[in-house]
């Protein structure tokens, strides 16, 4: 799982989001950003922490933090999950794993007694000069902007 912890430089990126357009860390310089990976749009848990994060979208604002998730579905797959929640932020479809693997997000998970690899439910907190800030591994789906917001 992720090396990465508190203090340490954000790996930079570049990835398609659901609309094609480049996004990259450089694009938040100056800014909090909010990056979360999730295992797959529109799943139970994905959804549940996606809502949440997206209707307290003004919180994370005013504290000055935008928000971008991550996962490796499509962009089409992603584009159909935001428009279907009508998310405020952007979704990164990181289907070649880039980010994904840059993060340390990527591993192996056991569910219901199988074991695979897959993306661990991992959110960065990552200030203006992109350093990280904080790292939950834990995330509460159905809570989760209190915890970044704490």
């Amino acid at each position: 799982m992720t090396e990465l912890k508190p203090g340490d430089q954000a790996p930079d990126f570049t990835a398609k989001d659901e609309q094609g357009n480049a996004v990259s860390l450089s694009d938040y310089k100056g800014k909090k950003l909010v990056l979360f990976f999730y295992p797959k749009a529109s799943t139970p848990g994905c959804t549940a922490e996606a809502c949440d994060l997206n209707n307290n979208y003004e919180r994370f604002k005013a504290a000055g933090y935008d928000v971008l998730g991550v996962s490796a579905d499509s962009q089409r797959r992603q584009a159909n999950f935001k428009s279907k929640y009508n998310f405020a932020y952007p979704l990164l479809a990181d289907e070649d794993k880039q980010l994904i693997q840059a993060y340390g997000v990527w591993g192996p998970k056991k569910f219901m007694g199988r074991e695979y690899d897959g993306i661990h439910r991992t959110t960065f907190v990552i200030d203006e000069n992109g350093v990280i800030e904080d790292v939950i591994k834990k995330v509460k789906t159905k809570e989760h902007t209190q915890q970044i917001l704490k």
